[in-house]
């Protein structure tokens, strides 16, 4: 029930982090898989790790904020494969963490057109093709912060993160209840705080060694299993979500956090 032979998967944000173990689980598994990236590099290099352990996989450029770069990509998949069955919605960002007085109108700008008009325009190039299949499976990263809030005394988030993601999980179960009888499911991965991610870039490169220090500190205080999540620990999850074995399986999120949201 988790074979993914004859499928084909687009994984965006693919070229690092979450994206990177999404991407490489659905090849193990027998999807063929899009690598789809802004950084062109990085997705080719996840199309060869793919393709070494004996996947089939390719790389693509997409900006998921530009609509014609979106319509380009679908439009390609399209001419080449013919069929998307699975779209992982990865890419996102976080902007640095700021009270919400403080925060700038084009760090609120800038992530949305991310982190939920991308999800919004690649959801919708997808659907298209996956009405024609009558079957697919969207599945898009939220996080425990679209499902509460962060404040351990400190900015350690952005409220626009958090209500684009929480926007995210609205959205997905719309167009659950949407395409249920077309076939189509769509689910919500939350995961907690998790290592080897690229979305605290831009807060570690403002913070001082005792900002990290303290961050981290709040963060392993407040996850009973005391520890961060490891990324290749998501695999099992989204493999679930992407193949037959979640086929009565929608508009649901699921919380990957360690026990966060539990406590």
């Amino acid at each position: 029930m988790f074979d993914l032979n004859g499928r084909v998967a687009v994984v965006t944000g693919a070229g690092y982090g979450l994206g990177r173990e999404f991407a490489n689980v659905l090849g193990a598994y027998g999807a063929t898989v899009v690598c789809a990236d802004v950084n062109l590099e990085r997705a080719r290099d996840v199309e060869v790790e793919i393709a070494g352990s004996g996947g089939a996989a390719s790389a693509e450029r997409v900006d998921v904020a530009d609509e014609a770069s979106v319509e380009e990509l679908f439009a390609t998949l399209a001419a080449k494969l013919g069929r998307v069955d699975i779209l992982v919605n990865n890419a996102g960002i976080a902007t640095p963490p700021t009270r919400m007085h403080e925060l700038p109108l084009a760090d609120w700008d800038r992530l949305f057109s991310i982190n939920l008009r991308g999800a919004f325009l690649c959801s919708r190039a997808a659907v298209k093709m996956m009405l024609e299949a009558q079957r697919g499976s969207i599945i898009n990263i939220a996080s425990l912060l679209g499902l509460r809030g962060l404040y351990p005394g400190f900015p350690a988030t952005a409220v626009n993160y958090g209500a684009s993601k929480a926007g995210l999980i609205g959205f997905t179960r719309q167009i659950a209840v949407e395409y249920a009888r077309d076939g189509i499911r769509a689910n919500v991965i939350a995961p907690g705080f998790h290592g080897g991610t690229d979305l605290g870039r831009e807060r570690r490169s403002a913070a001082t060694p005792e900002d990290i220090a303290r961050f981290e500190t709040a963060i392993h205080e407040a996850i009973p299993m005391g520890r961060r999540g490891l990324p290749s620990e998501l695999r099992g999850l989204a493999l679930y979500l992407a193949s037959d074995a979640s086929s009565y399986v929608t508009g649901q999120v699921f919380a990957h956090d360690g026990g966060w949201t539990a406590a």
